[in-house]
Order: structure tokens, then C-alpha cells, then sequence
């Protein structure tokens, strides 16, 4: 007959542990990350030269304000010559949940095959707009890169945007 007043108490200090946020007083600790409250650069591309060949645009986000969660894939659109075409994640891909600290960092890649300039199929882009996962702010930056290829089966650009990676420590 005693487990029945021990059980309660038990069960009301797991209720109440598990209301913590665990993120030390602000409750922002698992809030997206979001453009203005983070920093975007594309950085030196490894520009593919010439039409066929692969090119990667590496990305990198620093947060400058209050901890917040990476938990997705980043968007990326292209656009340009009145079309526009959202890059999908690469194939296989697994997605991974970042938390980043202010001053930490993130990056993603952008994959992308080279078109031919004045290729029907091809897209070219002018910009590339960026968007983090859970948000609805974008950044938007030139696509100095040339035309990117489209697919064989006709379904958008031969690009792709990879997981987000911790940068340093």
C-alpha cells in the first residue's frame, strides 16, 4: 500500500523535470536559426569550368545572437532568366540537428554540374537564395558560377545541397 504515495511524487518531479527547457534561462536555446540573428557567406567555390564538369559552393553560417538549432536541410533556390528552381538535398543524404552557440559556426555545400551556355535545358542563374530550415527569412547572393546543367529526366537543375557539418570544435 505504500507504492501508491511514493508513486506520486516520483511522477510529479518527472512532470516537472521535463518542463525544463535545459537551455539555461531564455528559452530560446531550441528556436531555429535565423537569418539576422546568424551570418551567411558563400565562400571560394570550386567553380567547375567548362560545361559537364562538377563545381561545389561551400556556405557558411555563424550565429551572433543567442543559441539556436539547425534542424533540416538549408533551401536553396536558383534563379534567373525568368525561371526559378529549388535545389534539392543530396540523394542519401541524412539530415543532422545542430545546435550552435553564439560564435559557433556551420556549413552546407551547393553541388552543381555545369551547363552549356544557351542550353535549352540549362538554368541560368543569376542568384541563389539561401533559407534556413524553420524559418522564413532568406538571403540572397549572385551566382557568379555560370549556367548549371538540368537533369536528364527533365526534373530541374543537376545541383544539390548537402547536410549541415560543424565547423571547428
Amino acid at each position: 500500500m505504500r507504492a501508491l504515495p511514493l508513486t506520486v511524487p516520483v511522477l510529479a518531479a518527472a512532470l516537472l523535470l521535463t518542463a525544463c527547457d535545459g537551455g539555461g534561462g531564455d528559452g530560446k536555446s531550441g528556436s531555429a536559426c535565423e537569418i539576422g540573428e546568424v551570418s551567411v557567406q558563400i565562400g571560394s567555390a570550386s567553380v567547375a569550368p567548362a560545361a559537364g564538369d562538377t563545381g561545389e559552393i561551400p556556405v557558411s553560417i555563424t550565429n551572433q545572437s543567442a543559441a539556436c538549432t539547425l534542424d533540416h536541410f538549408p533551401s536553396a533556390v536558383l534563379s534567373g532568366g525568368g525561371k526559378e528552381a529549388t535545389v534539392p538535398a543530396l540523394k542519401g543524404a541524412k539530415a543532422r540537428k545542430l545546435k550552435l552557440a553564439k560564435g559557433d559556426s556551420a556549413s552546407f555545400s551547393i553541388s552543381y554540374v555545369r551547363g552549356a551556355d544557351g542550353a535549352e535545358n540549362a538554368l541560368a542563374a543569376q542568384t541563389v537564395k539561401i533559407t534556413l530550415p524553420g524559418t522564413d527569412t532568406s538571403k540572397s547572393f549572385p551566382w557568379k558560377y555560370g549556367p548549371i546543367a538540368g537533369k536528364a529526366d527533365g526534373s530541374g537543375p543537376d545541383a544539390s545541397v548537402s547536410a549541415f557539418q560543424q565547423v571547428g570544435d
